[in-house]
């Protein structure tokens, strides 16, 4: 009796996080009004910046971008994997991927939007050297290479943990 009411304690706790997923939509409304600020920007002065301040300045919606699909693959696949099925019956335009991809998958998503966002942020790094101190662009590199080995080492674990679970089977 009393490990059942523990078991239905711990299950329960699960909707502790959806108040995390509902205050990553609130981030990504957020996200949305820089976004909605950095365009308007942009646009307004389409003839009197550089090409390489409108390189910057693409650069910039597409990393607001890419952070506002990486917090939706976070809110979706969180919820689906640790607090409730989403009943997408009703929804015709419901991305196939959502209501598939797994911890691991979700773990890989996560890692390649944070490398492709690194990346995107050393290439404006780049595109502004002459204004970079050598200790400042040694930073942003190295951090950048830390993403892609950590993303190559979480590839590989899951590949090596993939392989030695179907030799058990």
């Amino acid at each position: 009796m009393p490990e059942r009411a523990v078991e239905r304690i711990i299950f329960s706790s699960r909707w502790l996080l959806a108040p995390f997923y509902v205050g990553l939509v609130g981030a990504l409304v957020v996200l949305l009004l820089k976004f909605c600020q950095e365009l308007v920007h942009f646009i307004a002065h389409p003839f009197s910046i550089s090409e390489a301040d409108t390189i910057l300045a693409v650069l910039t919606l597409v990393d607001l971008a890419l952070t506002g699909s990486l917090i939706v693959i976070v809110v979706f696949s969180g919820y689906e994997n640790f607090v409730s099925k989403i009943d997408v019956e009703d929804t015709k335009d419901w991305p196939e991927w959502m209501s598939k991809i797994d911890f691991t998958g979700l773990k890989m998503k996560l890692m390649s939007s944070i490398v492709a966002i690194s990346a995107i942020q050393l290439l404006k790094v780049f595109m502004n050297v002459s204004n970079t101190s050598d200790r400042e662009l040694a930073w942003y590199v190295g951090l950048h290479m830390v993403f892609v080995v950590s993303g190559l080492l979480f590839a590989l674990t899951d590949r090596f943990g993939e392989s030695g679970h179907e030799k058990g089977h």
